[in-house]
């Protein structure tokens, strides 16, 4: 059996001209999950991660908390089935069929949410213009699908994965088997740093515990729980 530990990466730079970087948080957030893995004794004999920036700036955060209490991670293994989807091409895809609902200059996350998520509903039912996309949503599932085939049939005993939001979500659906819709709804659900822990063996997958901080979820780390 293969014990799987799917990590979002830490807080990114939402609103920064580059968002494919951890903020100071994110960094913090990461150095303190693989403190958390320390103290619970947690060594991992497996590593994958998408090849974006803020999976390798997350891995190089669990592997320094670690290290502090002399336990390493192996050499992580990059995949860009584990990238997560543009989101930004998405959103224009959407905006260029639906330009009424352009979100103004200067406007909330919530409502650049808002509009994610009705780009992504819109996306999922195949109603966006394919060349103004790097992929289909058919595909999105595809790559991601053959990503979690590939961990279920790992020998490793432990296998830590650096992800996104949205690339857990979907390997989530594949997992429970839940609909379009419900990705959409479980993507804006994960947290920063967060851990959704399943178990695997020939037979299947099966999720143990979902969107977990506990190294967060203390007194003086509640700031730092975050979404973005």
């Amino acid at each position: 059996m293969t014990d799987i530990y799917l990590v979002r990466h830490g807080q990114a730079s939402f609103g920064k001209a580059n968002y494919d970087k951890l903020s100071e948080l994110g960094a913090q957030q990461a150095v303190w999950l693989g403190d958390y893995f320390h103290h619970r004794d947690i060594q991992f004999d497996s590593v994958f991660m998408g090849d974006m920036v803020r999976h390798r700036e997350t891995n190089e955060g669990i592997a320094q908390g670690l290290s502090a209490g002399g336990k390493y991670l192996p050499e992580a293994t990059r995949d860009s089935a584990l990238n997560e989807f543009n989101f930004q091409a998405v959103a224009a895809a959407y905006l260029s069929r639906f330009p009424e609902d352009k979100v103004p200059e200067g406007a909330s996350p919530a409502e650049f949410y808002r509009l994610l998520k009705k780009a992504m509903l819109a996306w999922s039912q195949d109603e966006l213009e394919h060349g103004l996309l790097d992929e289909t949503w058919a595909q999105f599932e595809g790559r991601v699908g053959s990503m979690l085939t590939r961990l279920q049939n790992s020998d490793a005993k432990r296998v830590l994965v650096v992800s996104s939001g949205g690339a857990i979500a979907m390997m989530l659906k594949h997992i429970l088997g839940y609909d379009s819709a419900t990705v959409i709804n479980m993507n804006l659900q994960i947290r920063n740093a967060s851990f959704s822990q399943c178990f695997a063996n020939k037979r299947g997958v099966h999720l143990n515990n979902f969107n977990s901080v506990p190294h967060l979820d203390v007194t003086d780390r509640l700031h730092a729980i975050t979404y973005s």
